[in-house]
């Protein structure tokens, strides 16, 4: 292996760049009963990487899957046995035996473009390469275990022709797949620019910590990610007319994201214009639910 790392050196340096949740979701369960499930033997490192993160997402784009967990969302699976149900035409397209031989791929994670994150199961599985299948059938191999990969990755330090990068300047995070309400909050523009009601915002709800942003070449529309640091709320401020602001969190925060909210479009000189789901549907009142409303 390109990579001489070992497995604890490998989970350390992660967890030195990418602060663990406090409560991982779906990270314990019985790994005898999985590796028969699967049919082999795990990689150690992932071993470390599903109990120390458990299900969820590296910086909003990479997919930890877990083999633990009720969720049809979650879990590891090959690649199954015909791509096209022609053998003919899956020899010619796909370089990778198919399960169940010797060497077929196994997924451990996806992406947010359906990217799939494999490894290629020749060999030692705690000597197993990352495969990176991308969502148009391209494929490139990383000679290193899953840790690494995504250290690398959100280090800055691995780069990838079928991946996207990581935004510069950003402090990798990891976010928790579990139940949340989305809410929308339309705003009326109020006395002062985009910038400062940002500022005002940001303030009222602080501490926070960057995710991103993107503006038009024109200016007129464009998004701020953040998210709280010492709550688990995940914002995005649209700079649209009129703008709003969207947020997501854990169903037991909900009266208190809803007085800091409201606080803040207060300290925003802005008035509160319409609440609706991530879906659009207008709500009457800021606690409605809906069959839709909580998703993992």
């Amino acid at each position: 292996m390109a990579d001489s790392k070992t497995t604890a050196t490998d989970c350390d340096r992660l967890v030195e760049l990418v602060v663990p949740p406090a409560e991982p979701v779906d990270a314990h369960g019985d790994w005898t009963a999985a590796e028969i499930s699967i049919g082999t033997r795990l990689p150690g490192d992932y071993k470390r990487l599903v109990e120390t993160y458990g299900w969820g997402e590296f910086c909003d784009f990479l997919y930890l899957r877990t083999p633990f967990g009720k969720s049809r969302h979650n879990g590891i699976e090959w690649q199954s046995a015909s791509l096209t149900g022609s053998p003919e035409r899956d020899r010619d397209r796909y370089p990778y035996p198919l399960h169940p031989a010797l060497g077929a791929l196994l997924v451990w994670g996806t992406t947010m473009d359906a990217d799939r994150l494999c490894w290629l199961t020749s060999g030692s599985p705690d000597d197993w390469p990352v495969v990176v299948w991308s969502n148009e059938g391209w494929y490139e191999t990383h000679p290193m275990r899953a840790a690494a990969f995504i250290e690398g990755w959100a280090g800055g330090q691995v780069s990838s022709r079928l991946l996207m990068d990581m935004e510069p300047g950003l402090v990798p995070w990891f976010n928790t797949f579990r139940p949340r309400i989305h809410r929308c909050m339309r705003l009326s523009e109020g006395p002062t620019a985009h910038p400062e009601r940002l500022r005002r915002l940001r303030e009222a709800l602080a501490p926070t910590t960057d995710r991103g942003s993107w503006r038009s070449a024109s200016e007129e529309t464009g998004q701020d990610h953040f998210a709280t640091v010492d709550t688990d709320w995940l914002l995005t401020y649209d700079v649209s007319h009129p703008h709003q602001i969207r947020i997501d969190f854990p169903p037991e925060d909900s009266e208190q994201v809803r007085q800091r909210l409201f606080a803040a479009a207060q300290l925003m000189e802005c008035e509160v214009l319409q609440i609706t789901t991530a879906a659009g549907e207008f709500l009457r009142a800021w606690d409605t639910a809906t069959d839709e409303d909580e998703d993992e």
